[in-house]
């Protein structure tokens, strides 16, 4: 039904291309960089199972630890990128 709402329309958001750009290349390093660690996570599955069966701590095989490991990063990531991308201007 058209006409029922009567919300305020808010401004459009206006983004600068030069901060969209810094923010865009931010997340394109951070996620080679993530890539890199889960290239090797894939790489030591393929090519050397023997090694991820290994216990290396806690009872727990370097499988589980590498893939916690992978989830810690991830989330660390995103909060770095959330610090780095903040509202600051370019000027």
């Amino acid at each position: 039904m058209a006409g029922l709402d009567h919300a305020i329309e808010h401004p459009k958001e206006v983004e600068d291309p030069l901060i969209a750009a810094r923010n865009a290349r931010y997340g394109m390093v951070m996620f080679l960089f993530y890539l890199a660690i889960y290239g090797g996570f894939v790489g030591l599955n393929a090519c050397r199972p023997d090694l991820m069966e290994a216990t290396p701590a806690w009872g727990l095989n370097l499988a589980v630890l590498y893939g916690l490991a992978l989830i810690v990063i991830a989330m660390l990531l995103a909060l770095v990128y959330c610090w780095l991308c903040r509202g600051r201007s370019t000027t």
